[in-house]
């Protein structure tokens, strides 16, 4: 009877505490509330700089800064929705790593309501972006006042902890995607930085870590006067606040038209991530192109193994790629998986090689930042490599690579001078006279404008390299774009002469 008692009294007192505990948070919440301005919906405009996740020079150098002339976004924290407004320059010149070879200015408007998510560029044509659905919506709630919300509405925890050596509280929630939301609140009840996590081809669970500071009343709400978004270590978002709004009129952002009778609108209703498609064309003897998409990968067939170069976007596209690979050469196993720069967009099918057993060749640049990556954990999105258990192996050179069986050459060669990428390596066929490249030179299609300066400048390193390896290059296979004879390029840069020539 004693022993029944005292588990009565233990879980009376348990019960007690978690009472507490949500009681505490919601104080929390509310006095913070108060601080800072209980707001259904919120307009803030500023200026500062985004950076290109996964896009920079070398692994170790942020993201490729853009300017950003204006920003304005607009959220609406009752129905769940955003309109961001961005006009973005390059610096002049631009800084090294850019993927973005653009020239003057950048004007995007990106938005979601509730699950949809599209983009409505000024001047240009409405389109679905299913696949930004899940940050965008995430975004909401990582703003100062959209945190609140979100620890109001799903029962957050609260806890102690520390930042900059002071001790804050710190409060804790799952999102209704099932996002961990970690906020600090610090003794002037202003929230200083809230984190979150989500899944990244590359980096595994990534970090998306947004500190607030300078705040400021604005118009009888306040409002942080600088913030920094990081994502993957590096800055996205560096934004100095000039004005803030609470409850500005019409901040609802509805779906556009009349979707049920709109086409083009029912198209955004019901967009979902398209399938990966995958094209393949022989370019020669043992030798495949295979696009589909926005990023293409070559197949080199050896005698007792075959070879890919580029494992481009995430796990879904290589899986697409390694099927055609095994429908091309169904007896032989993929042994390598060759990577030309360490771009996210070029790395991000990688670990899915691994899971099949490929060896990862690389410039001696990349290796660190690749094993590093990929010990990070990941329990959000789970991969072929994280299950599989399997380690990965490398093979690095720095300057120059061959891979043969005796019979067919694949030469690898380090770029120098490269803007686009300090690390940046090319592959070269010399029997099929095939040169592989990607970002430096992508074929334009017909009656396309010509490059800008800063692609101009990639494809003339590029020639200039090709000059220096005294390549004799008849082919291009890019992995953007179609394959195209050497004499496009030399046309795109006014060049009479081939590589031929320096022979």
């Amino acid at each position: 009877m004693i022993k029944k008692s005292w588990i009565f009294v233990t879980l009376a007192f348990a019960l007690v505490a978690a009472g507490a505990t949500a009681q505490d948070a919601k104080t929390v919440i509310q006095n913070a509330q108060k601080a800072m301005g209980d707001v259904h919906s919120i307009q803030y405009s500023g200026t500062g700089s985004a950076g290109a996740l996964g896009q920079n020079w070398n692994p170790t150098s942020p993201w490729h800064p853009t300017i950003v002339t204006s920003y304005t976004r607009t959220i609406d924290y009752v129905n769940g929705s955003s309109k961001e407004e961005v006009t973005r320059t390059q610096q002049n010149p631009p800084a090294k790593g850019g993927e973005l070879p653009f020239v003057g200015e950048l004007k995007q408007v990106n938005l979601i309501s509730g699950q949809w998510a599209w983009n409505a560029p000024p001047g240009g044509v409405i389109a679905p972006a299913p696949a930004t659905d899940e940050e965008r919506q995430l975004q909401i709630w990582l703003t100062p006042h959209g945190f609140l919300r979100g620890a109001a509405d799903n029962k957050a925890t609260v806890s102690q902890g520390k930042e900059d050596g002071k001790t804050v509280t710190v409060l804790t929630y799952m999102d209704g995607n099932g996002h961990k939301i970690v906020g600090d609140i610090d003794d002037q009840n202003m929230v200083t930085k809230v984190d979150s996590w989500m899944a990244n081809p590359v980096l595994g669970d990534m970090l998306i870590e947004t500190t607030f500071s300078d705040y400021k009343d604005f118009n009888g709400i306040k409002f942080p006067g600088h913030f920094v978004q990081k994502q993957g270590g590096f800055p996205v978002l560096d934004l100095t606040v000039t004005s803030a709004k609470a409850n500005p009129p019409n901040s609802f952002v509805q779906l556009p038209g009349n979707v049920d009778t709109v086409a083009n609108h029912a198209e955004i209703i019901g967009a979902t991530v398209p399938p990966v498609n995958v094209e393949s064309q022989k370019m020669a003897d043992g030798v495949w192109f295979i696009g589909g998409g926005t990023h293409n990968s070559v197949l080199i067939e050896f005698k007792d193994y075959v070879a890919v170069v580029e494992a481009p976007n995430d796990e879904a596209r290589s899986t697409a790629v390694i099927a055609e690979v095994h429908k091309l050469v169904p007896n032989k196993p993929i042994k390598y998986i060759i990577n030309t720069h360490h771009h996210f967009d070029h790395t991000g099918g990688l670990r899915t090689y691994v899971a099949e057993g490929a060896t990862v060749i690389t410039q001696e640049g990349n290796k660190a930042f690749l094993e590093t990556a990929w010990s990070a954990p990941r329990t959000l999105q789970p991969d072929a490599m994280s299950m599989s258990g399997k380690k990965a192996t490398f093979i690095t050179f720095k300057d120059k690579y061959e891979l043969t069986d005796g019979s067919r050459i694949l030469d690898l060669y380090h770029l120098q001078a490269d803007n686009h990428n300090e690390f940046m390596s090319v592959g070269y066929l010399p029997k099929e006279k095939i040169l592989i490249e990607a970002d430096d030179y992508t074929p334009a299609p017909p009656n396309a404008p010509p490059m800008n300066a800063i692609s101009l400048g990639f494809a003339n390193n590029l020639y200039n390299n090709l000059q220096r390896l005294k390549l004799d290059v008849v082919q291009i296979a890019p992995l953007h774009g179609t394959p195209a004879p050497m004499s496009r390029m030399l046309d795109a840069l006014g060049k009479t002469t081939t590589s031929r020539a320096a022979n």
